[in-house]
């Protein structure tokens, strides 16, 4: 089997993902050599403090702002600002290796506004669930919530391909089940919070947009349920 020279050495992304990566991937390289104080001198050090107050999603601001009917922009921008800074190198790794993994195999069948739709949508539910319960007060930070979102995508897309083969469709949640199951975990020997609300909620919001963004969209999804 002979390979293409002029094949990319990386799988080429949808630039949907690109659009939303890099801006990620900018953003924690200028927090972590400021950290690391190789750039901007000693203020460095306190930006990733300040980029978290100025981004984070927090659940008490918006309720303060639906409590008085009013909608500044630096609130509500929040609910889409919040998933592009992250508490440290590590959180950004691993958000950026599942939106690079799944945003791969969902931007090469989805079309590209499907995928930002699936995004941003997800993130923005994802926030408001969360903040619909009283007892939720940590701020939201980082790109779980909408990276879950694109988790939901994928697994519309297995949904989907297991009712045309006419296989146990229930088998598509296997992955978030696992993930979910695994951060349970880990909340309860680590002492995490309850951010897996807003992820629940990003990757149902997720799957749900699919049937209408998805390739056919909604049509496809009647006309299968017709057959049967």
């Amino acid at each position: 089997m002979q390979r293409d020279p002029n094949a990319a050495p990386l799988n080429p992304l949808p630039a949907a993902v690109w659009a939303i990566a890099l801006p990620m991937i900018a953003m924690e390289v200028v927090l972590s050599l400021g950290a690391a104080g190789l750039v901007g001198g000693p203020d460095a050090i306190g930006w990733r403090l300040d980029a978290v107050q100025r981004f984070a999603y927090s659940p008490d601001y918006m309720r303060q702002m639906i409590d008085l009917h009013q909608y500044p922009l630096q609130g509500v921008m929040r609910l889409v600002t919040y998933p592009f800074v992250h508490l440290s190198f590590t959180h950004a790794l691993f958000v950026l290796v599942i939106l690079l993994a799944l945003g791969k195999m969902v931007g090469d069948i989805f079309r590209w506004w499907a995928v930002l739709v699936v995004f941003f949508g997800s993130g923005i539910v994802g926030a408001l669930v969360y903040t619909a319960i009283p007892t939720m007060k940590a701020p939201l930070i980082g790109g779980y919530p909408p990276v879950y979102g694109l988790i939901g995508a994928f697994t519309f897309l297995i949904w989907m391909r297991l009712a045309a083969q006419g296989a146990n469709r229930f088998r598509a949640f296997t992955m978030i089940g696992f993930l979910l199951g695994a951060q349970l975990l880990f909340g309860l020997l680590f002492g995490g919070g309850w951010e897996w609300v807003a992820d629940l909620a990003g990757f149902a919001t997720g799957f749900l947009l699919s049937f209408i963004v998805s390739p056919g969209g909604w049509r496809q999804v009647v006309a299968r349920l017709r057959q049967r």
